[in-house]
């Protein structure tokens, strides 16, 4: 399972990257964060249950967060 956090933090350094490629500074910082966040989970060899119950909840807050995000702070459109 810690394979599976090493594979998610390779994948999400490769968005990063392009994210700063793509000029989304604030966005490639974001993915960044998560890059660390499992790489690190992943170099701690914890029990597969406690990987589990550690995705649960990153995917909670990113659910309650991007939620929040759509409904109150997004603007349709893009101002565009």
């Amino acid at each position: 399972m810690d394979n599976v956090y090493k594979m998610l933090g390779f994948w999400t350094g490769i968005f990063a990257v392009m994210f700063y490629v793509g000029g989304m500074k604030e966005v490639s910082l974001l993915f960044l964060a998560n890059t660390g966040l499992f790489i690190l989970l992943g170099f701690l060899n914890l029990s597969e249950r406690m990987y589990m119950y550690i995705f649960g909840a990153y995917l909670t807050l990113f659910f309650a967060g991007f939620t929040y995000y759509t409904q109150f702070l997004h603007v349709p459109g893009g101002g565009h």
